[in-house]
């Protein structure tokens, strides 16, 4: 007969495992909870698929690459809440990328339309995209091929506005005549359009949808206006957004810490994405010399035909942290992208 010693009671030492084992697993759940919590609302952070427009030209390949990238390095990271990723390529036709970046293919505006203001296209390739495609994540984010994200981005949406970064060059107060032909009085004060454009800017997908068709037809009507196209030049179709949002009752909560831009912003610090669309030109003392080819440069433009070359030179001391950082997340990039000198 075998003994029943100690039968129905479990030993101190397993009870303590057994708490411990709970204890823990209780604990990497509530951690997980919490990364994916808003502090301020307790909500768990939903996701945003990031979605950017481009076009088949080298230029825009190049860019695309590096910032598909930084997006993946970035995706998984503690405090990141970006979903699925989109290119949305409105060239009417597949390119070279199409296996190396997930796209969707979208039609160019008819032609002539854009009068040769490729950016024009932007919209309608939203309203195509919107259309089409199956987005599985509820926001949005209008992000841009020479973006690079340098710290993992989370929603800032949350709260029912969507974000944005407030651009200085956007001043629909200061150019109030030009804004109330697309934003009418009854409509409200003009400081109800934000000084924004439509990228980066996080959005819920539905407000998006209603927007889009009129960021759309606003954009091609102030193309159509020799007055506005003339005041607003390159940026005619971030006022279109600015605009538009405002006409559908959706302003936007503005976040200086969306973005930095060199060679202006100096430091990267807690900032999310780097936005190279100035040059950056310096002397070997490290002074700016904007305006002015300088000794040492780095400027997309001058890589219109074809990729910039793996592995360039860093600027010299003096130079700002954030231009600093550029050249290496370029680098980064470019070293470890599969056939960086060859495909075009």
């Amino acid at each position: 007969m075998i003994p029943r010693k100690n039968m129905g009671r479990a030993s101190p030492v397993l009870l303590v495992l057994l708490a411990f084992g709970s204890f823990f697993a209780t604990y990497n759940l509530l951690t997980l909870v919490m990364r994916k919590t808003d502090g301020a609302s307790g909500k768990i952070s939903p996701k945003f698929h990031v979605a950017l427009t481009a076009t088949d030209a080298p230029y825009s390949k190049w860019q695309c690459r590096i910032m598909y990238y930084w997006y993946k390095k970035m995706k998984d990271l503690p405090g990141s809440d970006m979903g699925g990723f989109t290119r949305v390529l409105h060239s009417g036709n597949p390119d070279n990328l199409m296996e190396e970046i997930p796209t969707v293919v979208v039609d160019p505006l008819p032609e002539g339309l854009d009068r040769g203001y490729i950016v024009l296209n932007r919209p309608w390739a939203f309203v195509q995209w919107l259309e089409k495609a199956t987005i599985e994540e509820d926001y949005i984010l209008m992000a841009e091929p020479d973006h690079i994200f340098v710290n993992p981005l989370p929603n800032f949406s949350l709260g029912g506005h969507p974000a944005a970064f407030p651009f200085f060059y956007i001043n629909p107060s200061e150019n109030e005549k030009i804004i109330r032909k697309y934003y009418p009085e009854e409509k409200g004060p003009v400081t109800n359009v934000d000084p924004i454009g439509n990228s980066p800017v996080i959005i819920k997908k539905s407000d998006l949808e209603k927007i889009a068709p009129t960021w759309m037809n606003v954009s091609l009507q102030m193309k159509d206006d020799p007055e506005t196209d003339k005041a607003f030049g390159w940026v005619l179709e971030m006022y279109g957004y600015a605009v538009a949002s405002a006409l559908h009752g959706v302003q936007h909560t503005l976040r200086k810490d969306f973005m930095l831009q060199p060679p202006w912003d100096l430091e990267v610090g807690e900032k999310f994405i780097i936005h190279y669309t100035y040059g950056c030109d310096y002397n070997m003392k490290g002074e700016l010399t904007y305006g002015k080819i300088g000794e040492w440069r780095f400027d997309k433009r001058s890589h219109l035909r074809g990729p910039p070359p793996r592995n360039i030179s860093l600027p010299p001391p003096g130079v700002p942290e954030s231009v600093v950082r550029l050249v290496k997340s370029v680098n980064e990039a470019t070293a470890n992208i599969p056939n960086w000198d060859t495909a075009e």
